[in-house]
């Protein structure tokens, strides 16, 4: 709750939040902004007399945006929901917001002033049609279709709010949140609110000034900073998700092999386990919290997927996993292991006999860069050494070859010796590429930038 000034209206919007009638645990982090008023000390005396309310105080007026960066680095709830101060937005409508949340339809949800609400207070104009343009706007850089972009009520998984990386510190917060929720991949539902604007001389600060800002924040967030998160794995793996022709061509490589039931191994963000999903039997399994839950949000609806939160290195790995499986599909975990062997021996604990291990490294030592590092990866393999891993595990060598030549000869062209991560352009411009490389790719020889592998169970 970023506040300004908001004396008058303190008490009460405090009040309505804290009796919303949701069945949750209520947590206020209430962020003054230099409020020349009593509103520190209303606020104050309003967290001596309940827990559930913490009070921050800024030095000095930074912005509304600064203040909800502020408040989102000390929440420590599951979901965040940007409420302002002021009582242009009726708590009570809480239980509406967090449906499609708690349901696990969503990773946010705007809350609409302009879509079909039961009642919204007529008020400015251009004031509206300012928010439409914008809007409008928003929408052709970020490829959603929101009816209200610039709207306070944003409630947002936290584990994906914390790891947004926003910078805006006035009201250019609120194009800057949706385009990091676009660039981050998330699901994002909108619910008709109600609403009860205030007139300018109530309060209400936003202004056309403002509103030339978002217009060049909109542009700035689409085209000149896409860096979403400070978390180079996740840029890059949520980028991957632009590429569904590649990952078709990476899943032909092992066409045959594919089975009934299939264990993923480092599902992340489950662009392979969208591609996996015709399996009848099928466990996407991650070490990382933050995929897991997306991928049981995701994918939590369908009978034949189980998500598991699993460390592949782990000794209780079969323990969380199950066993039986006729495939183990892994292309993430090898490179990122501490100890590669000990992955491969889990993954051939749960096989059952005749059944194969599906493997996609990184290929060469020489091409190791700040990408791997970024990623999260400690090696790049030869194929002597992926062979001695899956022999290690008991397991026969089916197939190990060089995968996806034409990439290893355009690596240097994309500065993968000088990058953190990959960008979704790049990750699209690749994609749209891979029919006519995959061509070109199979006529050619020698190393590939990668090694895809399968192994047999005796």
């Amino acid at each position: 709750m970023p506040v300004y000034n908001e004396s008058r209206t303190l008490r009460t919007i405090v009040g309505r939040v804290l009796s919303s009638p949701i069945d949750l645990d209520i947590e206020i982090v209430a962020v003054d902004d230099g409020s020349k008023d009593d509103s520190v000390a209303i606020l104050n005396e309003l967290a001596a007399e309940d827990p559930r309310i913490r009070v921050i105080v800024q030095p000095h007026n930074m912005g509304k945006g600064k203040a909800i960066r502020t408040a989102i680095h000390h929440m420590t709830g599951d979901i965040g929901i940007i409420q302002d101060a002021d009582l242009e937005y009726d708590p009570h409508e809480y239980p509406r917001i967090l449906k499609p949340i708690l349901e696990g339809k969503a990773d946010a949800v705007y809350g609409s002033r302009f879509a079909t609400s039961e009642e919204r207070r007529v008020l400015y104009f251009w004031h509206s049609l300012g928010n439409k343009v914008l809007t409008a706007l928003s929408n052709m850089a970020t490829d959603l279709n929101l009816t209200d972009m610039e709207t306070c009520y944003k409630a947002v998984r936290a584990d994906i709010l914390k790891n947004l990386r926003l910078t805006s510190d006035r009201f250019g917060i609120e194009p800057e949140i949706t385009a990091r929720l676009a660039q981050w991949g998330a699901r994002i539902y909108e619910v008709p609110i109600s609403y009860h604007g205030r007139t300018y001389a109530e309060g209400k600060n936003i202004g056309w000034k403002d509103g030339v800002q978002a217009l060049w924040l909109i542009f700035k967030f689409r085209f000149l900073d896409t860096k979403f998160t400070e978390e180079a794995d996740h840029r890059t793996r949520h980028a991957l998700g632009r590429a569904p022709r590649y990952r078709k061509w990476l899943l032909s490589q092992f066409a045959g092999y594919i089975g009934d039931k299939v264990l993923e191994v480092g599902a992340g963000p489950g662009h392979f386990t969208a591609q996996l999903l015709a399996t009848p039997e099928l466990v996407a399994v991650d070490s990382q919290p933050i995929y897991v839950e997306g991928l049981r949000r995701r994918f939590g609806h369908l009978e034949n997927l189980r998500v598991e939160h699993a460390d592949p290195e782990d000794a209780r790995f079969a323990e969380a996993t199950g066993d039986g499986f006729d495939t183990v599909v892994d292309f993430t975990t090898l490179q990122r292991a501490s100890d590669p062997q000990a992955v491969v021996d889990n993954h051939a604990s749960v096989l059952e006999s005749g059944g194969h291990l599906l493997v996609h490294v990184p290929a060469g030592a020489e091409l190791f860069s700040d990408l791997d590092r970024a990623a999260g990866h400690r090696r790049r393999f030869s194929e002597t050494d992926l062979r001695k891993l899956i022999e290690g595990a008991g397991l026969e060598v089916v197939e190990l070859k060089p995968f996806n030549r034409m990439g290893r000869r355009i690596w240097g062209l994309l500065g993968g010796k000088d990058r953190s991560s990959i960008s979704a352009f790049e990750a699209r411009l690749a994609d749209l590429a891979t029919p006519v490389l995959s061509r070109i790719d199979a006529q050619m020889s020698g190393p590939g930038l990668s090694l895809v592998a399968v192994g047999r169970k005796p």
